[in-house]
């Protein structure tokens, strides 16, 4: 398909960023700043949709689909870039529905091919996602030591790592405080 992009990719709670940040910088990443990024998902027949606004950058409209593993995933993407992105913000609610809304302050650093952002997720706390982005379309074996390589230098342990998205975690939380027994205006007979 053209214009589909792919990339190998790991997401984990980040226990101590200011430490993961340190080493990711003695490792020779290049730190590109801070980015303010506001996700608004749809809801999508399959795969995901985003429109992603990140001023002073064009607002994208995110296509993408990935399974939902702990460890190394390989992600199918598409970036369409927004020239209106309020007027399609509604029409894409009036057709389909926004699912969630996800707000963080992103670090971006760069390291051989590998984006390494420190995420502060509104509602979530700070995690840490390696995006390895394929250079060619054969196999990601290069991504894939390149992805290992940054996850021992910065710590990532196993029981760290998260299988889904921070919109599948913040929909998740909403739902689980809603229905909890204890949750006001429930009886918890």
């Amino acid at each position: 398909m053209p214009g589909k992009r792919r990339n190998l990719e790991i997401k984990a709670h980040d226990r101590d960023a200011s430490a993961t940040l340190a080493a990711a910088l003695q490792l020779g990443a290049e730190d590109q700043g801070w980015l303010h990024q506001r996700d608004t998902y749809f809801h999508a027949v399959q795969g995901r949709l985003k429109l992603r606004e990140a001023p002073p950058e064009p607002a994208e409209l995110i296509a993408y689909a990935r399974a939902e593993l702990a460890g190394p995933k390989v992600s199918l993407y598409r970036i369409v870039s927004v020239a209106d992105h309020v007027a399609l913000i509604a029409a894409l609610t009036d057709s389909l529905g926004v699912r969630v809304v996800v707000e963080k302050a992103r670090r971006l650093l760069l390291w051989r091919n590998v984006r390494i952002h420190l995420d502060r997720v509104e509602g979530l706390g700070d995690f840490v996602e390696l995006e390895a982005v394929a250079a060619s379309p054969g196999g990601l074996e290069v991504e894939r030591d390149r992805v290992e390589e940054l996850r021992e230098t910065l710590g990532i342990a196993d029981e760290d790592l998260v299988a889904h998205g921070y919109a599948d975690l913040l929909t998740r939380r909403r739902w689980t405080a809603v229905h909890r027994p204890d949750a006001p205006g429930r009886s918890g007979a």
